[in-house]
């Protein structure tokens, strides 16, 4: 049976974030396929991870910076290894290249850091203001700088949104045969979902730990909240988040209807209970799990250019499943007006599972497979030619790629003479 290795982050918690849905995702994608897996992390095993074992999915504990690592890995021998996010490609991608030079290596963005730090930069100069389209000079980051050279030093990289793929592409130069457009899939709209009648309030949700997420909350309390709760004085907005900080718990506030709810044992049915969703993000990248899960959940949504990007139909006039406002002011109005008008809020409802229907079935999968099939497939005289024809990649590999090498290999020599 062939072999996938994850390198993760953390270890997915598909209800804590849209991150662990979508390694899921892949990992199931993989097991459909006849491959077995083994998700291997050095991080802390949290409290909500999802317990891959249940799946078939063996579990391996890893160390930065240790030999360890390469032995166990050349004992897998895998086909493949998939890395979560740039970083991850950093720190094990040279010793995966040197342990099983064949195997395939599949890199993960799940979404282009450099662009959310762009736009959070963006966002902190000017705390009113949605980031859409940012300076090249801005764009042209550390980040970039990293993330870029690790796509080239990949056999495929995964991209979850068509913006990100455009911008791969035209900003950074980046080949097309070394990407893949990889977005979620997911299932359709949810059976019997409650209709407009029985739903009642406003929800916004999504991990504190995640940057653009806080900011959301904070522009809701500080701007947004207010104008709504004046048209509708007996609403209230329940903000459910994994790993809510004690400023976050601070800004509760029943008399307000503000009601910061943390972690939501059933995200589906707090969202299904909910009339509107939220999401007023100002800066970010990816897709945006939350909306999705909306979508899913027959809940239109008030969201920003920037929560929408890469979510809408092929039709340019086609609408959102909801507004999409990038102004306090508007962003109230609307979800106000849209919050009492069944009507619109049904039509609202059904763009949602068009949006579902053709940009996120099941049939992405399918497309994402093919594409990675004819490279794990390929004979390891093709994979040899292929890799020597990415000029930037083994440069990459040889020079600039070398700082964290050695750093990596000093750090384990300084941890090998501590314990002798």
């Amino acid at each position: 049976m062939p072999l996938l290795v994850v390198i993760g982050y953390v270890w997915p918690e598909p209800a804590s974030s849209a991150a662990g849905s979508r390694m899921l995702s892949l990992i199931r994608l993989f097991q459909t396929q006849g491959y077995q897996v083994i998700f291997a992390s050095a991080a802390e095993k949290s409290p909500h991870r999802f317990d891959l074992p249940s799946i078939g999915v063996a579990e391996q504990s890893i160390v930065l910076n240790c030999d360890s690592f390469q032995q166990w890995l050349q004992m897998m021998a895998p086909q493949a290894v998939m890395f979560d996010r740039f970083m991850l490609e950093e720190q094990f991608g040279w010793r995966v290249a040197e342990a099983c030079p064949e195997a395939l290596r599949i890199l993960d963005m799940e979404d282009v850091h450099a662009l959310r730090h762009a736009r959070h930069e963006a966002v902190k100069a000017d705390s009113t203001a949605v980031a859409t389209a940012v300076a090249v000079e801005r764009l042209n980051n550390d980040l970039a700088y990293r993330e870029v050279a690790a796509i080239y030093r990949c056999d495929l990289t995964l991209v979850i949104s068509s913006y990100e793929m455009q911008l791969l592409q035209q900003h950074y130069n980046i080949p097309a045969h070394l990407l893949c457009y990889c977005p979620f899939w997911q299932h359709g709209p949810y059976a019997q979902v409650p209709d407009f009648a029985a739903r009642a309030h406003f929800i916004s949700i999504g991990n504190f730990r995640h940057a653009p997420n806080w900011q959301a909350v904070l522009w809701l309390k500080q701007q947004i909240w207010p104008l709504i709760r004046k048209q509708l004085p007996k609403a209230e907005l329940h903000i459910y988040g994994a790993y809510p900080p004690p400023k976050a718990t601070a800004l509760h506030n029943v008399r307000d209807g503000f009601l910061v709810k943390g972690w939501a044992e059933d995200a589906v049915a707090v969202m299904q209970q909910a009339r509107l969703c939220l999401a007023p993000l100002q800066f970010g990248a990816g897709l945006k799990g939350k909306l999705l899960e909306a979508m899913q959940c027959g809940t239109p949504s008030i969201t920003t250019s920037v929560g929408a990007e890469g979510m809408m139909l092929s039709d340019p006039h086609s609408k959102w499943a909801g507004v999409i406002a990038d102004h306090a002011e508007a962003f109230a109005t609307a979800a106000c007006a849209l919050y009492q008008d069944d009507v619109v809020w049904q039509e609202a409802q059904q763009q949602g599972y068009r949006i579902l229907a053709e940009r996120f079935s099941e049939e992405q999968a399918k497309q994402v497979w093919q594409q990675l099939q004819r490279l794990l497939d390929e004979s390891a005289a093709v994979r040899s030619t292929r890799r020597h024809t990415n000029f930037t990649g083994q440069m990459l590999q040889s020079h600039a790629y070398r700082s964290t090498r050695y750093m990596g290999q000093w750090i384990a020599a300084k941890n090998r003479n501590n314990h002798d």
